[in-house]
């Protein structure tokens, strides 16, 4: 089983934050992927390059496209979500990298309360920058497929979708 690598020097709050904020993206982004990739990743973004994490965005990118059974037709309103879903995957893994970049000193607890601000705001921003791109796509979808898409949310973070 692999283990979430944090940074030593983050203090307890620190590192709950950020091993729960790499995942922050997964809400944003990865609404195909099943609970062992999920799993995967939140467990080896550390140790990733950033050609290796974007390749694992386009890959979500990638299987939610097919799984929303996306049309040629609706392919500019796709273009949106796709880009939003990499911009908030780089921005999230900008902040944890000027986060672990920082030299080791005492976090206080206050300290900890702003970074855990920060990272939460982030995701907020990014989450409702998705929903908006997303409700486009969605609003321009026939009923039919709007039920794929709704089933394809409904079933995010069961295994057994």
């Amino acid at each position: 089983m692999s283990h979430l690598i944090i940074h030593p020097h983050l203090s307890g709050t620190a590192k709950t934050i950020t091993a729960g904020l790499l995942g922050a993206t997964l809400l944003m982004a990865p609404l195909t992927a099943s609970a062992d990739e999920t799993s995967h990743y939140h467990h080896q973004v550390r140790g990733k390059t950033a050609a290796m994490r974007k390749e694992t965005v386009q890959q979500r990118i990638a299987m939610l496209h097919t799984r929303l059974q996306i049309t040629p037709g609706e392919e500019a309103n796709w273009a949106g979500v796709a880009q939003v879903m990499r911009d908030n995957e780089a921005r999230m893994q900008d902040m944890i990298s000027t986060r672990e970049a920082e030299p080791a000193h005492h976090v206080d607890a206050p300290e900890d309360l702003r970074v855990y601000e920060r990272f939460t705001q982030a995701h907020v921003d990014g989450l409702k920058a998705l929903r908006v791109s997303f409700e486009t796509l969605y609003n321009a979808m026939p009923a039919d497929q709007q039920l794929v898409a709704d089933d394809v949310f409904a079933k995010f973070g069961n295994s057994h979708d």
